[in-house]
């Protein structure tokens, strides 16, 4: 997904990029993200495997806790681990050590890796080959960490690692699972054995693929709860003609818009936008798509196969918009720059 960070190749794309497109056959990734953050404030640069191991297998621990299935493995010794530390079995000591000698065989080798390619920024150097025996961060790590975007980019990571282990602690094919969207909670849930299960934040699991920017205009918007820019999680298809287009709900017709766009003086509201930001969904939708389950396969169920079958789908749902509401909404101009 180079294009990505192609249209705007700031670090924090850079690194959205990671975490939102990487193969995921485990969620080690994501415990090393976290960790990372973690040890951030850190006096040097350099972190051995046993200061990583602590933060790491702690992040696994907690998440085994609440989805037993963290990879796609049949088995894992250094699971197993984790799992005899939340039962009592073992002490933290031998954890450390399990953590040091197994958690990290693949994560740091395939960390950077996107579409079967290194990106082109590098936020830490592997040093396991060396005397020295851990990571080195980078210059661009600590640039990130000092960014305003990093107080989206956690919870962003958060969400990623729910989604990805919902789907695996289903146990559906992936193309029976589903999720969908609270329109009043504004939460992602999907269904389990006939009972509703909360997943994360729509807000947090948007947020990335939008590059922490408003859909419409392109501004800084914050995810963070009470924030005075908090972004309003917007229908481009208004909610008013849910009887018209099918899965008006759904994640794909989910966008995060700045307060000002959606609702402010010459705001959208419950307007259809213009057929120009038609090509910003799809964009935007496409970018799921090629973000793997779970979000790839619900959106996959709800507008199509193939890409040209999604854009008959907008196209079609437009048409039917169109046809219900008459006039269109148009932002004068862009305040950020392009993201799509």
């Amino acid at each position: 997904m180079s294009q990505f960070y192609d249209v705007e190749p700031s670090l924090d794309n850079y690194w959205r990029s990671i975490i939102l497109f990487g193969n995921n056959v485990a969620s080690y990734k994501f415990a090393l993200a976290c960790s990372l953050y973690e040890l951030s404030n850190s006096s040097d640069d350099f972190i051995s495997l046993e200061q990583l191991a602590g933060p790491f297998s702690r992040h696994i621990c907690e998440h085994l806790k609440e989805a037993p299935k963290q990879t796609t493995s049949r088995s894992s010794k250094f699971l197993s681990a984790c799992s005899d530390f939340n039962l009592g079995r073992v002490d933290e000591d031998y954890l450390c050590a399990q953590t040091v000698r197994l958690g990290f065989q693949n994560v740091i080798d395939a960390f950077h890796n996107v579409n079967r390619r290194e990106v082109d920024k590098r936020f830490f150097i592997d040093e396991r080959k060396t005397t020295n025996k851990g990571i080195r961060l980078t210059e661009n790590f600590y640039t990130l960490m000092a960014s305003e975007a990093i107080n989206s980019i956690k919870p962003e990571t958060d969400a990623r690692w729910r989604l990805v282990e919902s789907a695996w602690q289903s146990g559906l094919a992936r193309n029976l699972l589903r999720v969908e969207h609270d329109h009043h909670s504004k939460q992602l849930f999907t269904h389990l054995n006939d009972r509703r299960v909360n997943i994360t934040s729509s807000r947090d699991s948007l947020n990335g693929y939008q590059k922490g920017r408003c859909f419409y205009c392109f501004d800084h918007i914050s995810i963070q709860s009470g924030a005075t820019d908090l972004a309003d999680v917007d229908h481009f298809f208004p909610w008013s003609i849910r009887e018209y287009i099918p899965t008006i709900d759904g994640i794909w017709n989910l966008v995060l818009a700045c307060q000002s766009c959606n609702r402010g003086e010459d705001g959208k509201f419950a307007q259809l936008p213009h057929i120009d930001y038609l090509y910003r969904l799809h964009a935007r939708n496409e970018y799921f798509i090629n973000s793997h389950l779970p979000i790839r396969e619900t959106l996959i169920q709800q507008t199509g196969k193939t890409e040209a079958l999604r854009k008959a789908f907008l196209q079609h749902s437009y048409d039917q918009a169109k046809f219900q509401l008459l006039h269109s909404w148009k932002k004068p101009e862009p305040r950020g720059s392009r993201i799509f």
